[in-house]
């Protein structure tokens, strides 16, 4: 499928919408991510991984290094005042060496995604180096 320009969107299959689902309702008290890829050659989203109880660093190790991908990052927050409470929120993640076939599928579907995951709190980064903790909770917290 294409949109007015040359801009591919992939297709986000009903398995994968379920499992966002189940991923956005499931009561997690620790970190968790599911991450999301493009299946280049059946211009499909696909679930690379569902990672339970991972640390954004660690996260950062699970990532490839040249290739895009979507993360839906559960992440317990311990606030001042003693509260914890566990914000979602979608990363789009594109390296800046990565193909640009790729990057263009990417960009394309992001949107599309987003609404179906129904998450306000998207942020992108171009380097693995930039997923830190800092860096969430400083995003988070805006």
């Amino acid at each position: 499928m294409s949109t007015g320009g040359n801009v591919k969107v992939c297709d986000i299959d009903d398995d994968v919408k379920e499992r966002l689902k189940q991923f956005r309702f499931k009561k997690n008290n620790t970190n968790a991510a599911l991450i999301l890829k493009v299946d280049r050659e059946k211009q499909r989203i696909c679930v690379d991984e569902e990672i339970e109880d991972i640390k954004i660093d660690d996260l950062q190790e699970q990532l490839p290094g040249h290739q895009p991908r979507y993360i839906i990052y559960n992440y317990r927050m311990e606030h001042n005042d003693g509260r914890v409470s566990y914000p979602m929120c979608f990363i789009y993640y594109t390296p800046r060496d990565s193909q640009i076939e790729l990057q263009i599928m990417y960009a394309g579907t992001k949107i599309a995604l987003q609404r179906e995951a129904e998450l306000t709190r998207v942020y992108e980064i171009r380097e693995l180096d930039e997923l830190t903790e800092e860096w969430l909770i400083e995003k988070l917290q805006k």
